[in-house]
């Protein structure tokens, strides 16, 4: 990834918070992620941890630190630091106690070709809204039925 981003070459961004039950990090997420970078279809920007014990202390562990650098290594080469200690800390905040959580940040690297079409040729995106994957189940659910 190049050492900067350009605002007109980029594709939509989302961040992800993966929660996880338990006060562990679960690292088997880390080749699948990989291999959506890999692949092309996102480009990740930014990866941190949040974790709350039980008794409700936080932490935060950025991607050097130890306990998932070694997991995650291949995942960032230029990591910008999008999300800020304030959003960690409230998004750990958030958490239930004895839980941990990965916050990811990415560019769905696959629209930015589209996105610049559309941008030359003076369009905009009018609408976006993603549909829950719970509405999508219900509806294939009701073709099979």
């Amino acid at each position: 990834m190049p050492g900067t981003l350009q605002s007109e070459k980029i594709g939509p961004v989302d961040v992800a918070v993966i929660a996880f039950k338990g006060h562990d990090l679960d690292a088997s997420v880390a080749p699948a992620l990989n291999d959506l970078q890999s692949s092309g279809t996102v480009q990740v920007i930014d990866l941190a941890f949040v974790r709350k014990d039980a008794d409700g202390t936080t932490s935060i562990m950025e991607l050097a630190d130890d306990g998932v650098a070694s997991d995650f290594d291949q995942i960032i080469d230029s990591q910008f630091d999008l999300l800020s200690e304030a959003d960690l800390t409230d998004i750990a905040n958030g958490l239930e106690p004895a839980s941990a959580a990965m916050v990811v940040v990415w560019e769905n690297s696959w629209a930015a070709k589209f996105a610049s079409a559309i941008a030359e040729c003076q369009g905009r995106v009018a609408m976006l809204e993603r549909i829950p994957r719970e509405n999508v189940e219900r509806a294939i659910t009701a073709l099979e039925d």
